[in-house]
């Protein structure tokens, strides 16, 4: 989803992507996979942060890799790029996702301050999750820029969650088979936030 964000929004600003906590590595890289998909070039990538090979959750990957997950390094990192640059953040997980001891994946969210675009899967069990989802970001008074909803689309579900999470699905990708560059770039410059709500928060 976030190689459809970069190539439906870097027309209208200059867009960053930025995965600040990867872990199983040794399976895939989706810094690398944004990359291809989108076509970055390299001002449109930041390829720093944690990374960590095991494909396990943060808090655990870096205990095994012996280091601990610190927003506080997470949060200068971002603060030392340029201040021009709209950034499409991914996550690692979901928003309850510990990264240490003590801090969770919200915590990085809040302190980013970036609106977010919550992504779900089409099917069942997406209206729990995603309404559980936007009442944790609205109680960090976190903006909600829209949900993206992957897989067949389904009707009823979006309508419960525009209706219930009082949020605008902006977005329902099917499953592109192959997944590549040409056919991704189309879906999101046709289908992907047709109205442009997201462009308010990139000004």
């Amino acid at each position: 989803m976030s190689a459809a964000l970069v190539c439906r929004y870097r027309g209208a600003a200059p867009v960053r992507y930025w995965k600040p906590i990867q872990t199983g590595t040794e399976q895939s890289d989706d810094t690398a996979q944004v990359r291809r998909l989108a076509a970055c070039s390299a001002a449109e990538i930041l390829d720093d942060g944690f990374r960590f090979a095991p494909s396990v959750s943060p808090h655990l990957a870096a205990q095994l890799a012996g280091e601990r997950i610190s927003v506080g390094t997470l949060m200068a990192l971002a603060a030392s790029q340029p201040p021009t640059d709209r950034w499409i953040v991914e996550g690692a997980g979901g928003v309850l996702v510990p990264l240490n001891d003590s801090d969770l994946m919200i915590d990085l969210i809040a302190q980013l301050g970036l609106p977010v675009v919550i992504v779900s899967p089409s099917g069942l069990g997406t209206i729990n999750h995603t309404l559980l989802t936007l009442e944790v970001l609205r109680a960090r008074l976190v903006r909600i820029a829209g949900v993206v909803m992957v897989g067949v689309a389904d009707a009823e579900n979006r309508l419960a969650i525009e209706r219930y999470g009082v949020a605008s699905v902006i977005g329902e990708l099917p499953m592109l088979v192959p997944l590549e560059p040409r056919s991704l770039e189309r879906w999101a410059q046709t289908s992907l936030d047709p109205e442009g709500r997201v462009m308010e928060f990139l000004r």
